[in-house]
């Protein structure tokens, strides 16, 4: 085991994100439910927080980059996106949850790729 030097941030959507997906041009049959994007949600490597209020001010730092990572995974048409992306709309979006302890389990060592937006298939609103 290994103790990483990172802490971890879940971005949980809001009932305000799946209405925006459900709104989307295109077909809505599959999409998941709030409690699956929920329960299966982005996490983030964050730098290693002493405490909850530093991660989150990290997080609100970046909020802008993260909101638009989101919608993109979902609708690569930003002019689809709700505007402005502000840090209140942010909030209402999402629920951000911290934890400030990540332990490695695994020896093969972590590898890392540039991120890229999946591809869902045919882009909605794209």
């Amino acid at each position: 085991m290994y103790e990483v030097n990172r802490s971890v941030a879940l971005l949980r959507p809001k009932a305000p994100f799946i209405d925006w997906l459900e709104s989307l041009p295109g077909d809505v049959d599959g999409l998941p439910s709030l409690d699956e994007l929920r329960g299966d949600c982005n996490a983030l490597l964050i730098p290693a927080a002493d405490d909850y209020a530093s991660a989150e001010d990290f997080v609100r730092v970046h909020y802008r980059a993260l909101f638009a990572a989101e919608l993109a995974d979902w609708c690569d048409d930003e002019a689809l996106w709700p505007a402005p992306l502000t840090q209140p709309l942010f909030t209402e979006w999402f629920e951000v949850e911290i934890h400030s302890v990540l332990t490695d389990l695994v020896d093969a060592a972590l590898e890392r790729e540039p991120f890229i937006p999946l591809d869902m298939g045919e882009p909605r609103g794209g």
